[in-house]
C-alpha cells in the first residue's frame, strides 16, 4: 500500500521555519490505529489525513473533503498550521481548481481559500475567561478557554519580546503539576509593539501542549483562534498581525469576522513529497 505523503512548512514563506505538518492523501478510509503509527513515524506535532469523501471525487477537481489531525500520542479536535499545510498541498501540489475548499472536521466545517500569496483559514473563534494564579514571572492577566481547554497566561507588558523568546519552560513538568484534565494547552502571549500607523505585531505568544505529546509547538492556528478574541478586546482591533516566538517563528494575519468565527492567513512552503510504502 502507498499513500502520498508531504512535509509543509505553515505559517511562513521559507523552507525550515514556520510549523512543520505532515499531509497524507487518503483514497479511503484507513484503519483507525494506522493513522496514529503514521502519526508516530512522521514524529511531527501534527500530521493530517485528508480523505475523499465519495468515490467520484477528485483531489485535483472536488471542493470538499474530510481532515482529521494526529499528534504522535493522540488525535486532536482543531490543528490550524496542518489545516493551512492541507490547503496548500492541495492548492499548489495537486493544483486544486477551486477557489474555496472545505474540509469536515471535528470541529466542524472549516474553509480555505487563497488570497494573494497567503491561504486564509475559516476558524471557530474562541472566548477566555478570567482565572487565578501566583508564579514566579509578572503576570499582567490570565484566562481560560473551556472550548478548547487552554489556558492563556498574558506576561506583563514591562517585558519585551526578548523575555518571552528567552523564558526557558519545563514543559514535561506540566504532566505532575496538572492531571485533572482541565488544561490541554498553555498560552504564553505578550503586547506588542504595533501602534498608531507604525508597522509591527500586535501580540507575540508561545504554545506548549506537553498533555498531547508536543513540548513546545513553533507556531499554532488553533491557540491563535483563543488569543484572537483575547488581543481584539484588550486592542480594540478586529484586523491584527501576530508572531509566534519560537525558535523556528511564524507570522499570522489575524481578522475578525462579524459571524464569530476568526480568518487566519498565513503562507506556507512543501519541503518534502514522497509516498509511505507498508
Amino acid at each position: 500500500m502507498q499513500i502520498p505523503v508531504f512535509t509543509v512548512d505553515a505559517f511562513t514563506n521559507r523552507p525550515f521555519a514556520g510549523n512543520p505538518a505532515a499531509v497524507c492523501l487518503l483514497e479511503n478510509d484507513l484503519d483507525e490505529e494506522l493513522h496514529r503509527k503514521i502519526a508516530m513515524e512522521m514524529n511531527l506535532s501534527e500530521t493530517a489525513f485528508i480523505r475523499k469523501l465519495h468515490p467520484g471525487d477528485d483531489f485535483t477537481k472536488s471542493s470538499c473533503f474530510g481532515l482529521r489531525w494526529f499528534t504522535p500520542a493522540n488525535e486532536v479536535l482543531l490543528c490550524g498550521h496542518a489545516t493551512l499545510a492541507s490547503a496548500a498541498v492541495l492548492f499548489h501540489t495537486q493544483k486544486n481548481t477551486n477557489s474555496v475548499l472545505t474540509f469536515m472536521t471535528l470541529s466542524g466545517e472549516l474553509k480555505a481559500r487563497q488570497v494573494g500569496d497567503h491561504i486564509v483559514l475559516d476558524l471557530p473563534l474562541y472566548l477566555t475567561y478570567p482565572q487565578a494564579a501566583v508564579g514566579d514571572m509578572i503576570v499582567q492577566d490570565l484566562r481560560y478557554s473551556p472550548d478548547t481547554k487552554k489556558l492563556l497566561v498574558r506576561l506583563s507588558d514591562t517585558y519585551e519580546r526578548s523575555v518571552l523568546e528567552e523564558l526557558q519552560v519545563n514543559a514535561q513538568s506540566f504532566l505532575s503539576a496538572e492531571k485533572t484534565g482541565k488544561v490541554k494547552g498553555l498560552i504564553l502571549t505578550l503586547k506588542g509593539k504595533s501602534s498608531g500607523n507604525q508597522k509591527g505585531h500586535d501580540f507575540y505568544s508561545r504554545y506548549f501542549a506537553p498533555w498531547y505529546g508536543v513540548l513546545e509547538d513553533p507556531v499554532t492556528g488553533s491557540a491563535h483562534a483563543v488569543l484572537s478574541s483575547y488581543w481584539s478586546e484588550e486592542l480594540g482591533k478586529k484586523e491584527m498581525l501576530a508572531f509566534q516566538c519560537s525558535h523556528r517563528g511564524g507570522e499570522l494575519k489575524i481578522s475578525l469576522r462579524n459571524d464569530g468565527r476568526v480568518d487566519i492567513a498565513g503562507q506556507t512552503a512543501v519541503v518534502l513529497k514522497g509516498n509511505l510504502t507498508f
